[in-house]
């Protein structure tokens, strides 16, 4: 599942396919080719800092309820990870269902920061526990979420971000306005947003202004950012 890179790496970016609700089938290959160019961007941007990037690939493509199948593979990654390259911090990079697997097992201890892209979340239900935030606290988490997103609810990433923020206060999520489920409108400011976060969360480099306004934003603010067309055309690098 992770291979060693063969330069120097101060820092893991884990990326995260999507996945569904209940199966125990093999992941279809199309959902790692859906991180894949988002894994290129951030290793093109991280390159002089020593980034890394690996596609965690799942056994079965479900989260099969209590097993939380790709929580519990996501947090054997961050194993291997610690072993390959020792104590670097690690970036929890999600989306759809891996987002979710992305926030569930961002409570690793080699974890420092979460980006979950278009989350799928369960439904509120007053009979099951929600959705835990704990295990977020100390590190800093991303959401963003296009408004037009009909396979996943931004209202529930909003509604987690809004718990978890009352724990941590690094906890911010954009919202990509008139977008879907791919953010395929916004894929260029939305790739760059995720590297700021990623760069800036690993190896301390400033982040842009819209994503330092939203981290110290308090809520609903911070976890309703618009994130502005042309975002990221004038970012240092």
């Amino acid at each position: 599942m992770i291979k060693a890179a063969p330069s120097a790496v101060s820092g893991v970016a884990l990326l995260l396919p999507g996945g569904a609700e209940t199966s125990t089938r093999r992941p279809l290959p199309l959902a790692a080719g859906a991180v894949r160019a988002l894994g290129r961007r951030l290793a093109r941007d991280g390159r002089a800092e020593g980034l890394a990037t690996h596609v965690v690939h799942y056994r079965c493509r479900g989260w099969n309820g209590a097993q939380a199948h790709l929580a519990e593979d996501t947090a054997w990654a961050a194993d291997e990870v610690v072993r390959l390259y020792g104590d670097v911090p690690v970036c929890l990079v999600g989306v759809d269902m891996g987002g979710r697997a992305a926030l569930r097992a961002g409570g690793h201890p080699a974890v420092s920061s979460v980006l979950a892209i278009a989350p799928w979340l369960p439904e509120d239900d007053v009979a099951a526990p929600p959705e835990p935030v704990k295990q977020l606290a100390g590190r800093r988490v991303l959401i963003v979420h296009g408004t037009n997103d009909e396979r996943t609810d931004p209202e529930l990433s909003f509604r987690l971000a809004e718990r978890a923020k009352k724990t941590n206060r690094d906890v911010c999520r954009f919202e990509v306005h008139s977008d879907g489920h791919r953010l395929q409108q916004h894929q260029d400011e939305v790739l760059a947003l995720a590297s700021d976060f990623v760069r800036g969360t690993l190896f301390g480099t400033d982040f842009a202004r819209p994503l330092e306004d939203a981290l110290a934003a308090p809520p609903p603010l911070g976890l309703r950012m618009p994130l502005a067309s042309g975002f990221g055309r004038s970012l240092r690098r």
